[in-house]
């Protein structure tokens, strides 16, 4: 699944594909792809990329042209001094994206006294630009600063990418899917109930569900599938089961099948532990899915309704 973010600087961060298994690719890369991009020759001679992503803009409630137009004046005049990102420079200038006149700005208020002004005592000049042009720069930056603190700007992109016959191919051949689940079984409606993105994250990592004061209940009646269940061998040879809470060097607990809660002390192994835990098939599948076998698995699935 592919997932587009906001920065800090406001550029989108898009996970790159892994075209090996899992098990040699560990941490997504992440290339930047600036939106609203403008190069500009800035006073110190480096290049500044200035951007926001739309759905800042959007979700920030600001002029989409204001901050269009903003984003050329800051990379023309300001960003010398403050950074392409509107973070500051090392040894030069402030971050604005955090400083509090941005946060704290309304309709240029705050902003405008200073851009205008210039703030002497802290080496700053002023900047020549008219009042319509500051509102511009102001409306830019609270939409980098806005884009900084707010995920509420994330857009998930391309979940279904893969092909469902090859993931139904999958299902039923090297992914041995087959042999616990059933598309007209217990798989039936799936695609209807689940969001594209929720269903290859319950997929790729299915957990098992139930509160605290909930075992007993579960118990009782017997164990779902995706709970893990414990045999407890005790020195003189006397076995306890039933579902698992716990379990370390020192103790494990559980509920047994009447619901009741046990616990055991452990000493060197004693009593000897064995568990049983009806999602290791996942976790030992996700070292050898392939990027293909995600997406195909997860456009398949999406069809099951």
């Amino acid at each position: 699944m592919q997932t587009t973010s906001p920065t800090n600087n406001g550029f989108l961060c898009v996970p790159l594909r892994a075209s090996a298994p899992l098990r040699e690719i560990r941490l997504l890369s992440c290339v930047f792809i600036a939106a609203f991009t403008l190069t500009a020759q800035t006073g110190s001679g480096e290049k500044a990329t200035i951007s926001a992503t739309p759905a800042a803009v959007t979700a920030s409630k600001e002029d989409p042209a204001a901050v269009d137009r903003g984003s050329k004046i800051f990379a023309g005049h300001c960003a010398s001094c403050h950074g392409a990102t509107a973070k500051g420079i090392t040894g030069k200038g402030v971050d604005l994206v955090r400083s509090l006149y941005v946060l704290d700005d309304e309709k240029g208020i705050l902003l405008t006294p200073p851009i205008r002004d210039g703030r002497p005592d802290k080496g700053m000049p002023k900047s020549g630009l008219t009042d319509a042009e500051i509102l511009d720069v102001a409306a830019w930056l609270r939409v980098q600063s806005y884009g900084a603190g707010h995920r509420t700007t994330y857009t998930f992109l391309d979940v279904l990418t893969g092909d469902a016959k090859k993931g139904e191919a999958y299902f039923n051949g090297a992914g041995k899917c087959n042999t616990c689940h059933s598309p007209t079984g217990d798989l039936k409606g799936l695609g209807s109930r689940y969001t594209p993105q929720q269903l290859q994250g319950r997929w790729l990592s299915p957990t098992g569900r139930g509160g605290a004061g909930g075992r007993g209940a579960a118990a009782a009646t017997g164990p779902s599938r995706s709970q893990k269940t414990v045999v407890v061998t005790l020195a003189n040879g006397q076995t306890v089961s039933g579902t698992l809470d716990r379990v370390d060097d020192f103790n494990v607990t559980l509920h047994d099948a009447s619901g009741a809660f046990r616990s055991f002390t452990r000493d060197n192994g004693i009593p000897k532990v064995a568990v049983t835990d009806p999602l290791k098939i996942h976790i030992d599948m996700l070292r050898t899915y392939t990027d293909a076998d995600m997406h195909n698995m997860t456009a398949y699935l999406v069809t099951l309704k």
